[in-house]
């Protein structure tokens, strides 16, 4: 099956959402290059997701995706939060702040909420992390034409997603920046290389499978199309580009030759690929201290809202992939067109 013809595209490049480091701003530029522009919404409100939804549309009538988590809401385990809070004891000291005092600005599931509103509107494509929305809301989403994907981190993931509705299905590679997408698994050991969990995914599904991760040249784009990919999902190649909301600190770790990544929990909860940096280091990267996602980012945040103040990345997810070689202070747009053109 044609993956451009399925996404309404010209070239099979997927923009990767990426939260806290875009808006509709990256996502048009790349749509407007051909490929699929992205909008991660996990962390919006209604009225934000509305407003980056016309924002798109009010500059660009190319196809795009709305990105959502779909995870599984766990109760508010006030114990991890305060052993968490004593385990972080010593950098609130030495930044000389205080746990948060409530719980806010959490990442949250798709519900039929969110379904509600974006109803009129009809999204072309629409894309989820963690598995997908329960059945009902998966079957009023195709309802509306809209083509859903999801991503898979291993051959059973996979399979489950083509059996509950993705039309798409997104090979995340153990390389990719970012949330890893498991929802049937938490063992960091089940995650292998974009090359080998596509060429796992071939052999099981008969749905398009986009690869993600490690992805920085028109060469790894050639690779892993005739490895059997459909199209690709770019992400941190993007991160440097003129219409990425990507901070300072953010955007010097990137450009330093020695920085490194690997996967961490510290953050959010859940396993993510960012740039190392000393809070990763401090707490030896994965951490059963840290609370069930999306709970342990709450009492990171005055950590990270102190350290951005004085200009230090060292409590902040700098999320990047294995490969930041691809990285261009340009506009994504001429990325995507360049990317493609030398796979011509």
């Amino acid at each position: 099956m044609n993956l451009c013809h399925t996404l309404g595209i010209t070239k099979p490049i997927i923009q990767a959402p990426m939260a806290g480091v875009q808006n509709w701003e990256l996502a048009v530029a790349v749509s407007e290059a051909g490929g699929l522009g992205s909008i991660p919404c996990g962390m919006l409100t209604k009225e934000q997701i509305l407003s980056e939804v016309n924002n798109f549309r009010d500059r660009s009538e190319k196809p795009y995706n709305l990105n959502f988590f779909c995870h599984v809401m766990p109760a508010i385990d006030h114990q991890a939060l305060k052993t968490w809070e004593q385990t972080l004891k010593k950098y609130y000291d030495s930044l000389s702040v205080n746990p948060p005092e409530k719980i806010s600005g959490l990442r949250v599931p798709f519900d039929s909420s969110v379904a509600d509103i974006l109803e009129p509107y009809k999204p072309p494509v629409m894309s989820f992390h963690f598995g997908l929305p329960p059945a009902d809301l998966v079957a009023r989403i195709k309802s509306w034409g809209t083509v859903v994907v999801s991503s898979a981190t291993t051959k059973d993931e996979g399979i489950w997603l083509q059996e509950n509705g993705a039309d798409v299905v997104i090979a995340q590679g153990s390389e990719a920046g970012g949330h890893r997408a498991m929802f049937m698994t938490s063992d960091p050991s089940t995650q292998v290389s974009t090359s080998e969990l596509l060429a796992c995914l071939k052999k099981a599904l008969s749905v398009p499978i986009v690869a993600a991760g490690g992805i920085a040249a028109s060469s790894d784009i050639k690779a892993l199309l005739k490895q059997g990919a459909s199209g690709v999902q770019i992400g941190t190649s993007y991160l440097l580009c003129d219409e990425a909301k990507t901070s300072d600190i953010h955007r010097d770790a990137i450009k330093s030759k020695n920085s490194t990544t690997a996967l961490t929990n510290i953050f959010s909860g859940r396993l993510a690929r960012g740039i190392s940096n000393e809070l990763m280091r401090d707490l030896n990267y994965i951490s059963d201290k840290a609370p069930e996602f999306p709970y342990a980012s709450i009492t990171l945040a005055p950590l990270r809202a102190k350290a951005e103040s004085q200009n230090q990345a060292d409590f902040s997810p700098l999320w990047a992939g294995t490969n930041r070689s691809g990285c261009r202070e340009i506009s994504a747009t001429k990325l995507t067109h360049d990317l493609w053109a030398g796979c011509l």
